[in-house]
């Protein structure tokens, strides 16, 4: 079992990025991770506990999930009881530990002092490094590289022999919230690695902001007070000189009655002239209704907030506001998962932790799994639909983690329009209008060509690609992107007719197909073909199983494929049967290495107690990976009736057996939804 000890050594360096880091790391891994925080605040929750206790739901629940609360250790330290203290807090860790694979430990910040060399080192940090030995845990010290003039070297050295001495093993330090040209770290036995600081991490949102200052939100939604605030411009001068000082991601704190540049900054923010994050009104005045008016006109997307303060206060106490990675801000959370993976070697410090991947794979294990190979085989990708919120989010998380490099379609005008109005940045992005991309008389020379035979001419074919689905698939089948996802706002038929007119399918594929991977709570299963093809014959339905197959083994899961019917073996017998056990005799003639069995019923394929008196001699039945419908109807009814019957994850539908990957949403696709299908197109490009 792998347990690991994040200590921050000094308040604000930042260690909950790396805890996070760890336990999405570890939850690709092992079936079941859990957190655990030797003390907690006594009133109130601890947002970083309960955002790991709620993103890994294996975990034990926040109750369970931490030692003492501040209260009861002052008073027990109070009292001289500093053994008993430990004592309790080992007690209620051992309890986390043994339900768990693995656990990540989440110490606690401490005032500081200065040691001989100058760096700072907690005066309490003896008891983290107590716990952790108590615990067997290996830890992770986090020092802030923050005012160190590029250098941390002196700072790693110290919180490893500190730690050492206390009698502490430390895997590898990491320095977080380092500056640009930072020296590579030396003379620490250990690998240490350095975390830039990243504003979309640090900055606090307009709702930390709020609730700092007790605010009123006089407009703005959640979009709106989820926006991140980098700068803080006080407008009390006359309105061209707030808006040369206006920088993105501002946050304009103004009297109440200033409506001239309350409307000034609100026009300049729609035009796209600077993205602001919201606007602060003080002294508990509240802006002319008339002025509000035009802002909402405007439709700025912005959050509106009164405090009862003057402006000088206003900013003092703005500018002590730490962020903090909580549930209330999930696209925080995304950029430090995506800085974390980006700097910290992910594949050694996954060595050092030495963690036997475990059997079972989890929905968890298996989304977070997509991430990282994703990421590995880091391909470009095309999503057609560019003004839809869900894509702009999606967008924007899959950007900061890393996972593909991007191109959206449509008007770029409208698509940066929308993601202000949405509070995302989405900057990394490629925009291309098909209307007027220098790639759109090529794309129609090539579409008219392939389909002369239809009839289709140059002057149609212009006319086709603007569609952005034919657009997007012509990128994809002429090496402009590696991939395409569409379908939030379209129809199946809509994103996958030009990818069988262009792209076509693999040579030794009869049809392309698709399959549904079915998170279920302790395994990953594979349902095909659930969405393409309403009644296959032999030697369709064989290849769907081979096409099956080999997709399941692309993403990690070994293939043992159930050829589905009403009966199993030769227990029943009609056209429906014979055709099944026609495609599983086509298998096992044209991949003898593939384990196959059909025809046979879903309890046979799936419980090993009724394949123990059915087919109790099939290297399949009991423990089927890969499961193929007959037909399109039991496949579509089925994996419905498995995802809302046994709350299962239904990802999906994957296309396969075409040149190149072509995948399709559901129209009511969530953002989630669209970050696994992306990911899955590009570990399919990859492959």
């Amino acid at each position: 079992m792998a347990s690991v000890y994040v200590a921050g050594l000094g308040p604000g360096v930042g260690k909950g990025t790396v805890a996070l880091g760890l336990a999405e790391l570890l939850s690709r891994q092992v079936a079941r991770i859990g957190v655990f925080r030797p003390l907690v605040p006594a009133s109130g929750r601890d947002p970083l506990l309960t955002l790991l206790t709620e993103r890994y739901p294996v975990s034990a629940g926040y109750e369970a999930s931490y030692g003492v609360t501040s209260a009861e250790a002052a008073e027990l330290v109070a009292d001289g009881r500093w053994e008993e203290l430990i004592s309790r807090i080992v007690e209620r860790y051992r309890e986390v530990e043994r339900e768990c694979s693995s656990v990540v430990v989440i110490g606690s910040d401490f005032a500081v002092r200065q040691d001989d060399g100058g760096d700072e080192i907690p005066r309490e940090l003896g008891f983290n490094a107590r716990l952790a030995v108590e615990f067997g845990s290996v830890v992770v010290p986090v020092v802030s590289g923050q005012g160190r003039k590029g250098d941390v070297s002196g700072a790693a050295r110290a919180a490893y022999h500190a730690l050492t001495d206390l009698g502490a093993t430390v895997l590898a330090v990491i320095a977080n919230r380092v500056p640009e040209g930072f020296a590579v770290p030396n003379g620490v036995p250990v690998p240490v690695w350095a975390i830039p600081e990243v504003p979309a991490v640090a900055a606090p949102t307009v709702a930390e902001v709020a609730a700092a200052l007790d605010a009123t939100v006089v407009t703005g939604g959640e979009a709106a007070l989820d926006r991140d605030v980098l700068d803080y411009v006080v407008g009390a001068a006359h309105v061209p000189a707030v808006l040369e000082h206006l920088t993105d991601g501002a946050l304009l704190i103004t009297p109440g009655d200033r409506a001239d540049l309350l409307v000034a900054a609100s026009a300049a923010h729609a035009a796209g002239n600077v993205t602001l994050a919201g606007l602060v009104l003080t002294l508990g005045e509240f802006p002319d209704p008339r002025a509000v008016q035009v802002i909402e006109r405007l439709n700025t997307g912005l959050a509106m907030l009164v405090v009862r303060s003057d402006s000088y206060d206003t900013i003092n106490a703005a500018d002590r506001i730490e962020a903090k990675l909580s549930p209330s801000t999930p696209r925080k959370v995304q950029a430090a998962l995506g800085v974390f993976d980006e700097h910290v070697d992910t594949a050694e410090l996954s060595r050092l932790l030495d963690v036997t991947r475990s059997a079972r794979v989890t929905p968890l294990m298996f989304e977070n799994d997509l991430i990282d190979r994703a990421r590995a085989t880091r391909r470009h990708l095309v999503l057609p639909e560019g003004t839809e919120e869900r894509i702009l989010r999606a967008t924007e998380t899959l950007l900061r983690r890393g996972v593909a490099d991007l191109t959206l379609l449509g008007n770029p005008e409208e698509i940066n329009r929308r993601a202000r109005e949405l509070g995302v940045e989405i900057g990394a992005a490629r925009l291309v209008d098909p209307a007027t991309s220098e790639w759109r008389d090529g794309f129609a020379e090539r579409y008219a060509e392939l389909r002369k035979k239809k009839g289709v001419t140059l002057d149609l074919a212009y006319d086709v690609v603007r569609d952005v689905n034919y657009f997007g698939t012509m990128m994809v089948a002429l090496g402009h992107a590696d991939g395409m996802v569409s379908g939030a706002t379209h129809t199946t038929a809509a994103t996958i007719r030009p990818a069988f007119e262009i792209i076509k399918t693999v040579p030794e594929v009869s049809v392309a197909s698709s399959v549904f991977f079915m998170l279920l709570a302790d395994r990953v299963l594979v349902y095909g073909d659930c969405a393409v093809n309403p009644d296959p014959d032999a030697a369709q339905l064989a290849d769907i199983a081979v096409s099956s197959a080999h997709t399941a083994a692309a993403f990690g899961l070994e293939p043992r494929v159930a050829m589905l019917s009403y009966s199993t073996g030769s227990s029943g017998a009609g056209a429906d049967v014979e055709k099944v056990a026609a495609a599983t005799a086509l298998i096992r003639e044209r991949h003898p290495e593939l384990p196959v069995e059909g025809p046979i019923q879903y309890d046979a394929a799936i419980d090993p107690a009724v394949a123990a008196t059915k087919l109790p001699e099939s290297a399949v039945a009991g423990k089927a990976t890969v499961f193929v419908f007959p037909d399109l109807n039991t496949g579509n009814n089925t994996y419905k009736a498995v995802q809302r019957s046994a709350n299962a994850v239904a990802v999906g539908p994957v296309m396969q057996g075409l040149r190149r990957p072509v995948n399709d949403l559901s129209r009511g696709a969530t953002v989630k939804d669209i970050i696994n299908t992306v990911a899955i197109t590009a570990i399919q490009a990859g492959a």
